[in-house]
Order: C-alpha cells, then structure tokens, then sequence
C-alpha cells in the first residue's frame, strides 16, 4: 500500500543525517574524549502503522549531545543518529491510520522522549524509558523523522507571542523545556509569590525555568559567574542576580530574599548542595536536573528533618508534561532564548557542538536545515 503525503512531495528513499560514530581509537571517558560524527546519508525508516514522517526544519542541541561524545552517556549506541530536539512539517503518513491523514502539512514539535505516559512519580516502566538520539530510537539531526502519529504535537501559534515564533523557537522547547517544566512545576510546585533560586543561568534548563517561574508569577533570583549573563536575566524578569564566584555569594544571595527560597533549581550540585540547604526556607525543595560541578553532593542531614526540606531529582518528563508544557509556552507566547541558529545546519553543526563543549552560550543552539521561517498555518514544502 502506498505512503500517502502532501501534494507535490516525492518522498525519497534516503536522508542526510547527523551520525554517531565509533572512534578509531578509543579513549576513556571524560572531557579529553571526542568522538567522531558524520553526516551522511541513511535510509529513510519504514512508515509504519500509525507513524508519520516528518521534514524537520530545525533541531537544539543539549549538554547530553556532547556527553554522548565524550562517553558520559550510559548506553551509548554508535551509528544512532543524534539529537532529540526538533520540529517540522508532516508530509507523509501510513495510509493504514486514516485518523492521521488530517496530520499531514501539520506543523508539529517532537517530543524528545518515549516510554512515559502521566504517571507524575515516575516513568510507569523505567526500562522503557527512552530519549531520542539513541537506537533503536530515531533522532532530529535529520532531513525527516518518522514518529508515532498520536505524540507529535501541532503547533498552534500563539496570539500572546510579541513575534511569530520560528522553526528554530518550536525546536528549542523539548527536552530543556520538558526538564524545566517538570523541576518547576511538578516538583518545585512553584506558584505566585513563591522565592526561586536558579543556579548557573545561561543553559537552555535553567532559562525555561527562569521563564516558566516567572509567569507563574514567582520571583527569581539566578547566580553565575558572568556579570553579563545576570544582567541578560535581569532583563528577562529576574529580580536580582549573585556572582557565585564571590565567596560571599550565599550571604548576598541570602539578602536578596532574607525570608528563605521556596525553591532552588539546580544543574549543578558538586559542593553546593549544603549550601542550598541553608538558602532554603523550612518546607523548602531542591529540584536537581544536573551534575555540571560535580556528580557527588553532600547534605546536612538535619536541615532535611528539622526544615522538613526535599531533595527531588528531576530526568525529562512524561508525555502528559510535555503536554502540559508546550501548551503553556504556545498559550503565553513564551518565547525561547536562543543563542545562535546555525544555518545550513549540516554543514555548520560542528560549529554548534563546538560551542554547546565550551558552555559560553545564553540560550539554546539551533540548526536549520531549512529556511528558518515564522511558523504558521500555511506553513508548507
């Protein structure tokens, strides 16, 4: 049975792709480890019953792209292909899910993740779990992706955005929105009024959560070691911001909000986890989603009883988040902060990696593999 797709589309047999490759040598995990990729072109997977293909035309990279590089990944599968961040244009569906044809020259966001319906605790089966990026899952670094037609999510653009948001804006949003989303909301349970402390702001997490708190109605307060990187959040809607380089940042931090955080946001940890303990007010949560300083915390263990504090860990989300979350942004207008788009996203995505490795960047870092144009109804080939 034939493919069924848009007007006018010819759906080829192959795609250029962003591959993962073995290196010829290998070296031990860590920051010195750099292996290889390469765009090349691939076979178009098989459309299956109830899947649709999707032509991306932009896709946001995440720390975890570059961990994979270096061996910082668990299961790490050479010749996947990379990213879990994208949004496209469906232009072709299997004829044998009628009830998805009405999706094709649907804008859509992918989501960055399989395997977790709504369960708010946890993924319902964790070895099921999957990001995107990894085989046997496909990824966005890609011409097209072909993805289960009932979790692609069309886009609806937002009356309440001060510009039309781009393909470069949707690709932005999944898994460092899904993420933020999910510390804020569900476990940070942030609300209006609330006190928020977010750590090393400049990373796509920490940006949407800064955003997602603040039109929640909360106040933040970010650290970094970059005045410049403040002072941009200042301008966002933080209230204040501390140079964590300061020995004296806690204090400062602790004059900004004298009556304790609601909430501390962290993609850090390493040593600062007792820190935060302090900065937190009784009932207080650390919601952590990273290990940029360090993999191993320590605690004081009776500020957890005696200021009845949480410790939450925070890994994507479920289906129903990411729901939740894109909705949110469309229904607000908000707006991802963007870094850089890469145009001629093959050729330059070196480039992307290069910066995403050296962490000197204020937002997301977007390819496009098309022209990166408002998105809206009459988006088309």
């Amino acid at each position: 049975m034939p493919i069924e797709r848009v007007a006018n589309f010819d759906l080829p047999s192959s795609m250029k792709a962003v591959v993962l490759k073995k290196p010829t040598v290998e070296t031990p995990k860590g920051l010195s480890r750099y292996d290889p990729i390469s765009v090349e072109s691939v076979p178009l997977p098989e459309v299956a019953p109830g899947h649709v293909v999707v032509r991306l035309y932009a896709a946001a990279l995440n720390h975890r792209d570059v961990f994979m590089r270096q061996g910082l990944y668990p299961g790490i599968q050479f010749n996947s292909v990379c990213g879990a961040d994208g949004a496209g244009l469906v232009v072709a569906v299997n004829p044998k899910s009628p009830k998805h044809s009405a999706l094709l020259g649907t804008a859509v966001i992918i989501p960055p993740s399989v395997g977790w319906d709504s369960d708010p605790r946890t993924p319902e089966d964790i070895t099921e779990f999957r990001l995107l990026g990894q085989l046997p899952l496909p990824g966005t670094f890609a011409q097209y992706i072909v993805f289960n037609a009932d979790l692609v999510l069309p886009i609806r653009p937002s009356p309440n955005a001060s510009v039309p948001l781009r393909w470069s804006d949707y690709a932005a949003i999944p898994l460092a929105g899904l993420t933020a989303w999910r510390a804020v909301v569900t476990v940070g349970r942030v609300d209006k009024g609330m006190k928020i402390l977010i750590p090393g702001i400049g990373g796509g997490v920490a940006l949407f959560a800064m955003q997602f708190a603040i039109a929640k109605g909360a106040e933040v307060v970010v650290t970094s070691s970059s005045p410049e990187k403040i002072q941009r959040a200042i301008k966002l809607g933080a209230k204040g911001g501390v140079l964590y380089t300061k020995p004296t940042w806690v204090k400062e931090a602790q004059a900004l909000v004298p009556e304790g955080y609601d909430a501390v946001i962290d993609g850090a940890s390493g040593s600062n986890w007792t820190l935060y303990q302090k900065l937190l007010k009784s009932g207080g949560v650390l919601s952590v989603y990273g290990a940029t300083a360090g993999s191993t915390s320590e605690v004081i263990a009776p500020f957890l009883w005696f200021k009845h504090l949480e410790i939450r860990g925070v890994c994507m989300g479920s289906h129903r988040e990411f729901l939740e979350m894109a909705n949110f942004v469309m229904d607000h207008g908000i707006r991802p902060v963007i870094d850089t788009v890469y145009n001629n996203g093959f050729d330059t995505i070196e480039d992307a990696y290069v910066k995403m490795r050296d962490g000197k960047q204020f937002g997301k870092l977007v390819v496009a593999f098309g022209t990166d144009e408002p998105v809206g109804a009459g988006s088309k080939l």
